[in-house]
């Protein structure tokens, strides 16, 4: 018979059956597909010889005003700056509101023994520190008798091992002590900005073990006026929904109440459950705790996530604007000379924003941006009351004056200003699209357009339950924005989309959705990609990817859409190539310690490594070493005789047809004689091709056939064309 050809549609297809789905891909790895043809995807090469200490989940790049250009990398323990190939640590020092350094400079150290290196360090007044936190050391002085030199002290950094009391810590040294030193020497502690945990975690907290809490999501309205330690009854911008009696929730104390008044709660009795009653401002959150479980009293469950530590990082012209989630906004500002040795602080000259005089920046606030045609700086998630984190609502909206990221204060004279908004229970993320500012809640997306005095930014609620999975998997390329919900895709072009996806099932399945701050959304622009990254239900970090090329979705069902689970294809962050010629990306090793910055006693923070991405054909590691870029991609079976499917067929041939070939690859022919069958290798796979092999011969028989192809070795690429096969009747059994 004369050779049969068989052309495949893009994209991978997981939600038909084997039959419905003939014609397509049901499973890929480091694959895309380009003008409709498959080919394995372009290598990646790291961009420095040594690892970031921590986990990367955000990056952002930018250029100053003398061209150079840097990458921003925050981490959940520090914030890194990449200029010029090389990596410099300008993690803030942690801060009052004031902006004051936080120091300690009569702490003292001991030796604790001579078989370990471990030195007790006792400071003057409470520290603060947690176990894992790190600190610099400076002006030290050690007792004598240690057999140790202050220059195993001096300008390092360590890892806080353990916190006996508010007033000491210990950590490692450098070296082994030849002496056990009780207490002694001085030195400056400078603790570093916590940021937060390396996971999101679901359950935590309150409802565990023995502890209780008020119900995540529960109801929560305002204070309409400031109260004192002692007031009984609490007045709310609206009691609705609130029960008649009950206990809610202000900031750490409870109350219990007994009655409703006209926005009131009334009959209160103050310090419940053994909180303690504390005076609380006009716009403070009120929570129903109603359902609260007591100090003691064991719940079956909890609903309580702590959130992974993230950064939102963006750039007021040459100044870098760094947030923490939930906590503080810090600058950089590039255009000094002493740039690199500079840390990001809350006194940055000309761009403060810590809390002086009544101006400055919020101090907790779940994530900010620059509108860049605006300059306004704006808080989301963020207080009612600037400087009290207490007041802290996940709905709030607060932006500084046009030109003045410090500058708060609202006035008929200048463009400051705040909005509440009101579909969710928290604002989860916010990108700049084409014509405004996207705003995403847990369960709904605004649309924040400027629009002058005296409201400056107007707010329209555009689509509902479709609200963001976490901070970073929403993404913006040419006026449409992509983003991944709790369940499904969505776009957004002047009007919402329900993105039809081929995978749906496969993603959503086993997404575990708790883990939602940790999945990473990246545009490619060089092949029109759109990337998430996401953990599944059995790991604690990103181990699946997902891909939608909106490029070449028009023309096939349900969407270009192709998968993979590659440990080494896993990212945490990505940048698109704009500032850059190429893509930069992160990847997160949790079992291995990075290199920078050097850590002394670093025990448990994993690594993170820096990709430039298309480059080559494999993965270029810190080292020089190559690791091989292996790729796969299966189809689903192929009813070989379409017009008499019960009719078996022989397959006497193959005639590769590759549009690129370097290196060699794998073909694996698989026979069935029904869809519901075991696949059977038909005889001679696998098939080893290369760019000189004009056909293969193979002697299977069957009535549906399905093709694997995959590369394992290094220097490999390939993009496949069509497939043909030579058969002939072979009977109906």
């Amino acid at each position: 018979m004369a050779l049969t050809s068989i052309k495949f549609l893009p994209g991978v297809n997981k939600q038909d059956t084997a039959v419905g789905a003939v014609g397509r891909w049901v499973e890929s790895d480091n694959i895309r597909f380009r003008y409709g043809l498959p080919e394995k995807v372009g290598g990646w090469s790291s961009l420095t010889l040594d690892t970031i200490v921590g986990a990367s989940r955000k990056m952002h790049s930018f250029v100053d005003l003398e061209g150079n250009r840097y990458v921003a990398i925050g981490t959940d323990k520090f914030l890194i700056l990449y200029f010029e190939g090389q990596l410099f640590d300008i993690t803030p020092f942690r801060s009052n509101n004031a902006g004051v350094q936080t120091t300690f400079t009569s702490s003292t150290i001991a030796t604790n023994s001579t078989s370990n290196k471990t030195c007790t360090v006792t400071t003057t007044s409470a520290h603060g520190l947690e176990v894992g936190d790190i600190i610099l050391l400076n002006s030290v002085t050690l007792p004598s008798g240690t057999g140790l030199s202050a220059s195993d002290f001096e300008d390092k950094l360590f890892q806080v091992l353990t916190v006996p009391t508010n007033t000491t810590f210990t950590i490692d040294s450098l070296n082994q002590a030849t002496g056990a030193v009780s207490t002694g020497g001085a030195m400056i502690v400078e603790p570093y900005q916590s940021v937060g945990p390396v996971q999101q975690t679901y359950g935590y907290g309150f409802g565990i073990s023995q502890y209780g809490g008020p119900v995540s999501g529960a109801l929560t309205n305002t204070l309409s006026s400031g109260i004192n330690n002692s007031v009984a009854t609490i007045p709310l911008t609206s009691n609705a929904g609130f029960p008649t009696a009950g206990t809610v929730a202000i900031g750490t104390e409870l109350i219990t109440y007994s009655g409703k008044g006209t926005n009131t709660l009334t009959g209160a009795t103050r310090q419940a459950n053994g909180t303690t009653a504390t005076s609380h401002n006009s716009g403070a959150v009120v929570t129903d705790a109603s359902d609260y479980s007591g100090w003691g009293s064991a719940v079956e469950a909890s609903t309580v996530t702590l959130e992974s530590g993230l950064w939102s990082l963006s750039n007021f012209g040459q100044v870098l604007v760094a947030t923490i989630s939930n906590g503080k906004t810090f600058t950089w500002n590039s255009g000094i000379a002493a740039r690199l040795t500079t840390r990001a602080s809350t006194t940055t000259s000309g761009f403060e924003t810590a809390i002086a005089t009544g101006v400055g920046n919020p101090t907790a606030s779940r994530l900010t941006l620059i509108s860049p045609t605006t300059r306004h700086l704006i808080h989301f998630g963020t207080e009612n009351e600037i400087g009290d984190a207490t007041t802290q609502d996940d709905m709030f909206v607060r932006f500084s004056d046009q030109e003045a990221i410090n500058a708060y204060a609202i006035k008929a004279t200048n463009s400051a200003g705040s909005q509440r908004l009101q579909d969710g229970t928290k604002i989860v993320g916010s990108i700049v699209a084409k014509e405004n500012i996207l705003v995403w809640t847990d369960n709904a997306l605004y649309t924040m357009k400027f629009v002058g005095a005296p409201f400056t930014f107007g707010f329209e609620q555009v689509g509902t339950n479709c609200g963001l999975i976490g901070k970073n998997a929403a993404i913006e390329i040419d006026g449409v924005a992509y983003w991944m919900s709790n369940n499904g895709f969505f776009s957004f072009d002047g009007t919402v989309n329900s993105l039809a996806c081929s995978v749906e099932d496969y993603v959503f399945g086993d997404c575990d959705t708790t883990k939602g701050q940790q999945i990473c959304a990246g545009i490619n622009n060089l092949f029109t990609e759109v990337t998430w990254w996401y953990p599944t239900s059995n790991s604690n970090f990103n181990d699946r990817y997902v891909v939608f090329n909106y490029g070449e979705s028009q023309k096939v069902p349900m969407g270009n859409w192709y998968t993979g689970v590659n440990t080494n294809s896993i990212r945490t962050a990505w940048i698109d190539s704009l500032i850059y010629p190429k893509p930069y990306a992160s990847s997160y090793n949790s079992t291995a310690s990075g290199t920078f910055p050097s850590i002394i006693g670093e025990d448990g923070l994993g690594r993170t490594t820096l990709f430039e991405h298309e480059v080559g054909t494999d993965q270029i590691n810190p080292d020089g070493s190559t690791t091989a870029l292996t790729s796969t991609l299966q189809s689903y079976d192929i009813a070989l005789q379409q017009e008499q499917p019960e009719t078996f067929l022989a397959m006497r041939r193959f005639v590769p047809d590759f549009k690129t070939l370097t290196g060699e690859i794998d073909i694996t022919i698989g026979l069935k004689d029904y869809p519901s069958s075991s696949i059977e290798d038909s005889t001679l796979s696998p098939f080893t091709i290369t760019s000189s092999t004009t056909k293969e011969d193979t002697r299977g028989r069957g009535r549906y056939a399905s093709l694997k192809i995959e590369n394992t070795g290094a220097g490999e690429k390939w993009r496949f064309g069509t497939f043909l096969i030579d058969l002939q009747p072979d009977g109906k059994r």
